[in-house]
């Protein structure tokens, strides 16, 4: 598999993504986060998107005009490499896989705490080298940093502490 990034106007992932799927042969996922919020006294999941403005394809084969991607509405730039290559490689490329993986949802960040200190668990998101910036105990969410198509990308994702080791 192939993949490829799109980045577009933020608010219209969904949109770019099922023209995307209509103009080429691919799958487009705009990743999503399902986070918890109350309203009315009770515990409400909604989507949001994990990175706005970023919309993510997947071919069978390699484009041979990667180009003919921003004829798609809404798009602001094909995503590139320092190589100047489209296609996306290394650690973006997992990400892209894990995406792909989850089917464009990701749920809980799981984090460890020791002495009051966050660490992510996650082994993807590790291998992605993203880091916690700041921490809000209060809603169980947290902002982290990712570094992806060479640029610091930031999102609030909600955590699941799975390891407490503080004594």
């Amino acid at each position: 598999m192939y993949s490829y990034c799109l980045f577009c106007e933020t608010g219209k992932c969904d949109y770019v993504a099922r023209a995307a799927m209509q103009a080429f042969p691919c799958r487009a996922i705009s990743p999503k986060q399902i986070q918890h919020t109350w309203t009315k006294g009770e515990v409400v999941d909604r989507v949001h998107d994990l990175l706005p403005g970023y919309v993510f394809l997947y071919f069978e084969d390699p484009l041979q005009f990667p180009l003919e991607l921003k004829k798609v509405d809404r798009i602001i730039r094909c995503l590139r490499d320092t190589n100047k290559d489209y296609e996306l490689k290394g650690s973006d490329a997992e990400f892209a896989e894990m995406i792909y993986q989850k089917d464009g949802v990701i749920g809980k960040t799981q984090v460890t705490e020791t002495d009051g200190r966050f660490e992510i668990a996650d082994e993807t998101l590790r291998n992605l080298h993203a880091g916690i910036l700041k921490v809000d105990r209060r809603n169980r969410r947290m902002k982290i940093e990712i570094l992806f198509a060479s640029n610091k990308v930031q999102t609030w994702v909600e955590y699941e502490i799975v390891s407490n080791d503080a004594g």
